[in-house]
């Protein structure tokens, strides 16, 4: 099974998505359906899909949530909860995981915080992935937390958005290694693209991220994901996948199979 462990859909009639904060955002300003994804899913034998909540919104998870309940093709939901409710978080039932978006928080330590780590030992007695949105900033509360609950299973966007555009190496790769020393941690190959200079980036410029990722988790805990349609601010479906595809050339073809789905499967749940 071929899973792409990390797409968004969301419907601009329902909802704003307030991170689209600028004329920077006008490529994927619309709205994004199932039927915009799968024609690239085809094309790259993709069997199923997880998809992750793109707002701090509980309406879009129950949304999503009842997209899976029709789909042959999303299979696992990440949504979003308050962490920070005074009631614990609400955790609908048939969610896979839940994230929320760190990067945004004033304080750099906010999973630091009591509540929150409440809240994240609630999702684990759920038996639900927490999915980590940091950028270096957050890493070393996410290393702090991710060593306070070994119980909770967390998984970390985006190799944690590494400045590729900048060359900005350290803090990133010490701390990536830090995170992926612990074994309750998993790492997603994707969102790179975005963090790379948009109109100029090669393939060599983001594989020695990229690579690194895949060394310091092992290929047995990191998956691959589009970040689609977010990705289309820098690059397509295709050039993504390829840029995956390239980035694990040097592996055997079954830890190529557990990049690009046997570990997600494993890790949200998913069936064939």
């Amino acid at each position: 099974m071929r899973v792409d462990a990390h797409h968004h859909l969301w419907d601009l009639g329902r909802r704003d998505q307030p991170w689209m904060d600028g004329p920077w955002a006008d490529p994927i300003r619309r709205t994004w359906t199932e039927a915009d994804l799968a024609p690239h899913l085809d094309a790259h034998g993709i069997d199923a899909t997880v998809v992750v909540q793109a707002c701090s919104s509980a309406a879009e998870t129950r949304e999503l949530l009842a997209l899976k309940e029709r789909s042959d093709r999303v299979a696992a939901v990440v949504g979003w909860a308050d962490l920070t409710a005074p009631g614990g978080p609400d955790l609908p039932a048939g969610l896979a995981g839940i994230r929320h978006q760190v990067q945004d928080e004033p304080d750099p330590s906010w999973l630091c915080r009591a509540d929150v780590r409440r809240a994240l030992a609630r999702v684990a007695e759920a038996g639900l992935v927490y999915e980590l949105l940091v950028t270096p900033r957050e890493l070393p509360a996410a290393v702090a937390t991710a060593r306070a609950l070994p119980e909770l299973r967390l998984v970390l966007d985006h190799a944690a958005k590494p400045p590729i555009a900048a060359g900005e190496w350290q803090p990133w790769a010490r701390l990536t290694e830090e995170l992926a020393a612990l074994p309750n941690v998993g790492c997603k190959l994707s969102g790179l693209v975005t963090e790379a200079d948009w109109h100029g980036w090669t393939r060599e410029d983001v594989l020695p991220w990229a690579r690194h990722a895949l060394d310091a988790f092992g290929p047995e805990r990191v998956m691959f994901g589009s970040d689609w349609p977010v990705c289309g601010l820098a690059a397509s479906y295709g050039e993504v996948h390829a840029l995956a595809e390239h980035a694990t050339s040097h592996l055997s073809a079954a830890e190529r199979a557990a990049v690009f789905g046997t570990n997600a499967a494993r890790t949200y749940g998913i069936t064939g």
